[in-house]
């Protein structure tokens, strides 16, 4: 955001598109109606009950009456923040703290600004531990845990695997990497060679080319830190969405805010499944995004770490947490670990469920979220 510069906030006003909550097998047509009315491109996740913002910061976007809307781009994505309620000078002043704090962790946390924590620390590989700041440390902790808890399949350090797969819009090249090569970078990613002192606030890296990337938990932290500026401004009932990550606070209208969640072989503005949440995260990790087709196969930029290889089993995961970290962890994690071991985790952890959709299509609901969740379509089934 340019310095000085206020960010984007307008007041809602009636919807192009209506759509009754009541309905909802009504929400795939909804959505395309949303997406040709509005010429908007859609998010991972779809807000059912809102118009989704440009993929431009600072343009006006349309949504239902009575929401405030403000965007900033900030680690790579957009940061969206809708506040139901009239706008006053302590709602503007928490939007404006929110989007200075998140831009702080991208200072701190990218791994393509000079002198960021997790730049530093890469470059002192093998060398000597670096302070870092305290929520890069409490970043690095929880992705410690992750990494527990999903037996290594969430790996802060797959940094040393980023060149090999090409992937991002500026770059993808389409190409499998030479698995020698993946070969020799495989024993740089193993996220217990990562020492943490979180009394003196230091990381280190103990060889020598590893690399940490906070690429799988970054933008859930950064939804947290938003999640608390909000509501120590006094403000209950609002949506977080930054990317794949989202929470929720408070109810819409009284109700449970309707999130969707997106068909991973359909069409972008197609959803399969609502959920209904209040006070919680929603992450989604799919191979749909970013991905190339060969000879038959989907290679996307899920890396398994222990094969340095895209993960198979699944095609969608999405995370309910109470944190956004945890949720953007996990949602990562359970990909990479599979359907049977991934849903068998989330049973045993506390606060947390989940809906995978398989490579087979089929689509498993943990016990905790069968009773938010509605099945609207089956998911399109393709390669």
């Amino acid at each position: 955001m340019e310095k000085g510069r206020r960010p984007l906030s307008v007041r809602l006003g009636p919807d192009r598109v209506s759509w009754p909550q009541e309905n909802l097998t009504n929400i795939a047509q909804y959505v395309a109606a949303v997406h040709r009315a509005h010429s908007l491109p859609l998010a991972t996740l779809t807000l059912l009950n809102l118009l989704l913002a440009s993929a431009c910061a600072r343009e006006p976007v349309a949504a239902p009456a009575g929401l405030v809307q403000a965007q900033h781009t900030t680690m790579g994505s957009l940061l969206e923040i809708s506040v139901a309620g009239p706008e006053n000078p302590q709602m503007r002043a928490a939007l404006d703290e929110s989007f200075r704090a998140v831009d702080r962790l991208d200072q701190l946390m990218s791994v393509w600004k000079p002198g960021s924590d997790i730049l530093r620390l890469n470059q002192s590989a093998g060398q000597i531990p670096v302070e870092v700041s305290q929520e890069v440390i409490d970043t690095l902790e929880l992705a410690v845990k992750a990494g527990d808890w999903t037996d290594g399949k969430f790996d802060v350090t797959f940094g040393a695997l980023a060149g090999l797969w090409k992937f991002d819009a500026q770059n993808q090249d389409d190409k499998i990497p030479d698995p020698a090569e993946v070969d020799r970078r495989l024993p740089l990613v193993d996220y217990q060679a990562l020492e943490l002192n979180p009394q003196r606030r230091t990381a280190f890296l103990q060889r020598p080319g590893m690399s940490a990337h906070l690429g799988g938990i970054g933008k859930g932290y950064a939804v947290d830190r938003v999640a608390e500026i909000l509501h120590k401004a006094g403000l209950r009932d609002f949506l977080i969405q930054f990317g794949g990550d989202l929470y929720v606070s408070g109810l819409r209208d009284g109700r449970p805010w309707t999130l969707g969640i997106r068909d991973p072989r359909g069409p972008a503005d197609r959803t399969f499944a609502a959920v209904a949440l209040s006070d919680a995260t929603f992450s989604t990790s799919g191979d749909y995004e970013r991905f190339f087709m060969a000879d038959g196969r989907r290679y996307h930029h899920i890396l398994d770490p222990d094969t340095g290889e895209p993960a198979r089993g699944a095609r969608s995961v999405t995370i309910v947490a109470k944190t956004g970290a945890v949720a953007d962890a996990l949602s990562t994690g359970v990909f990479v670990m599979g359907p049977d071991a991934g849903m068998a985790l989330v049973e045993r952890l506390p606060d947390v469920d989940a809906l995978i959709v398989t490579d087979r299509n089929q689509v498993l609901i943990s016990s905790g979220l069968k009773d938010r969740v509605t099945i609207l379509a089956q998911p399109t089934d393709a390669p």
